[in-house]
């Protein structure tokens, strides 16, 4: 018997089983090729999980194959198989997990009044002579057993410990109480497992096991309790995959043993330095996005938008995240900006793009980031970027947008109607284009009174996304002179008009002096 994964229920280590392999690909769709499998089961093994269950080798060919080669290629961790308290399963979960440098056979079989009725039809009798048989038949060909209960959250307390107490005597090295449909609280979950310890002979022995389903939502808070109540085992899931709501997520498992020792004195043998990896290969392999305000691994789990939450990430970080990104592998804490974003995070987050402004040119540049954030859901560095070029271009412009309606129809008239403030005094002008950025360029053309020559106009979108910014880029010649103009929206036509305006501004700027058909109109 393995010492490293059958030590009694009295210390304070909780050892770490991953299912994503077995409970994990039952998710539908979830299905994983071999060499995803191999590809999850390396990076679970360099975290220093415990036992990885590779599968369910009776379930089909591919399943066999793939448990055979997980448990050839596992350096570290204890490699297990699944099996049904049938002959045939555990035969072939035997010949499966042979190859592991250290194996296990976990079986199990339904204890539950109602799936004995419905599904099993057996007697609890029957079901106790199964249970016998079938637990050593496993130990004749492994030292390392896992016996299970299914629905044991749902079944009466002194069968449950009659059938715990047979597997024990069977030679069963781990018991796991399973909540396979999530129905358990925790306070009912601790006293479970408590109870089950206190009464059967040999409890004291074993490792006792959680395997708890996320149906309700307390599949992490389950198995916690189950630990408080002498649980020295937790099965768990990359990302919480699994069937219907999913099992308890590993990644959050090992974050509260590390981050809350005080109130939960346990830990596990977890380098959670690879968490953030090990959830990004399990996304991929199984086509699986992680939402993003999942804890731990979510896109949100270490970003902060809130201008109250940012001003104290900038001050002491402890204010608002109770564990570093660097403990889950993650770079860094993210100051998302967004609508709800501060002067002091804007402030910083253009410092750290190389963005120094003066007290009058940030305020600027600050109610254009606000007025962009409320119409953009997603700003990216890049958009900071263009409006902060943008916003420093145009200081000091004789001419600006004020207002600008654009209407286009398939076949008909496209029409530019727009209000330009130059030098101060607002001027107004409109014109009908062969489209509607020919109609925006010549009303500008009417209300300006000039006539310089588009040389180049080009249109890019910053970001990705139907709400990216536009970065529109237009090149001016008049009297020899050749300027560039660039300005970014989310709107394209508005983009187009005040780069236009941009570029002429610099004409006014180059030339030295107003242009004579300026204020023409």
């Amino acid at each position: 018997m393995s010492t490293e994964t059958s030590t009694p229920a009295n210390t304070d280590r909780v050892f770490i089983f991953d299912t994503t392999l077995r409970d994990g690909e039952q998710s539908p769709g979830a299905t994983m090729t071999l060499e995803e499998k191999l590809q999850v089961a390396e990076a679970l093994d360099e975290m220093g999980v415990d036992i990885i269950e590779a599968g369910f080798p009776i379930a089909s060919n591919g399943d066999f194959e793939a448990v055979t080669a997980v448990a050839k290629q596992v350096k570290n961790a204890v490699v297990a198989g699944l099996a049904r308290a049938i002959p045939a399963d555990i035969a072939r979960a035997g010949e499966a997990v042979r190859h592991a440098r250290r194996g296990r056979i976990h079986t199990f079989v339904s204890t539950s009044p109602i799936h004995l009725a419905h599904q099993m039809k057996k007697t609890e009798e029957q079901v106790l002579e199964i249970i016998s048989t079938t637990v050593a038949q496993a130990r004749n060909l492994i030292d390392n057993v896992e016996w299970s209960a299914m629905d044991a959250t749902r079944t009466p307390l002194d069968f449950l410990c009659r059938c715990v107490e047979l597997a024990i005597r069977g030679g069963a090295t781990t018991i796991n109480l399973p909540d396979t449909v999530g129905y358990a609280v925790p306070e009912e979950h601790e006293l479970m497992f408590r109870s089950v310890i206190e009464r059967v002979p040999g409890a004291d022995a074993v490792i006792f096991s959680a395997h708890c389903h996320n149906d309700l939502g307390l599949a992490v808070a389950n198995s916690l309790a189950a630990v408080r109540g002498g649980a020295r085992q937790i099965e768990c899931t990359i990302n919480g995959l699994g069937e219907r709501a999913g099992n308890a997520a590993l990644e959050e498992i090992v974050m509260v043993l590390k981050t809350r020792g005080d109130a939960m004195p346990y830990h596990s043998s977890i380098d959670s330095t690879h968490l953030s990896r090990a959830s990004r290969i399990v996304s991929a392999a199984a086509n699986f996005p992680v939402q993003y305000n999942k804890a731990i691994v979510g896109k949100n789990a270490f970003a902060h938008e809130s201008g109250i939450h940012q001003d104290g990430m900038l001050k002491n970080a402890q204010t608002y995240e109770i564990m570093t990104p660097a403990s889950v592998g993650i770079k860094k804490t993210t100051l998302v900006m967004g609508k709800h974003s501060g002067r002091a995070a804007f402030k910083d987050k253009l410092l750290e793009l190389g963005y120094d402004l003066g007290d009058n040119a940030f305020q600027e540049a600050f109610v254009r980031f606000k007025d962009l954030a409320d119409r953009k859901k997603h700003i990216y560095d890049a958009d900071l970027i263009a409006l902060v070029d943008d916003e420093v271009g145009s200081v000091g412009d004789r001419v600006r947008l004020v207002e600008m309606e654009v209407v286009s129809k398939i076949g008909g008239t496209h029409r530019c109607d727009l209000t330009l403030s130059i030098d101060g005094q607002n001027v107004t002008a409109g014109y009908d284009g062969t489209g509607s950025v020919d109609a925006i360029f010549n009303a500008i053309k009417t209300a300006i009174g000039q006539q310089p020559h588009l040389v180049l106009y080009a249109v890019d979108g910053v970001t990705g996304g139907t709400d990216a910014q536009a970065s529109a880029n237009v090149r001016l010649e008049m009297n020899g002179r050749i300027v560039s103009g660039n300005a970014a929206e989310p709107d394209t036509l508005v983009a187009s008009a005040r780069a236009y305006l941009n570029a002429y501004n610099r004409l006014l700027i180059d030339r030295g002096a107003a242009a004579q058909g300026a204020m023409a109109g």
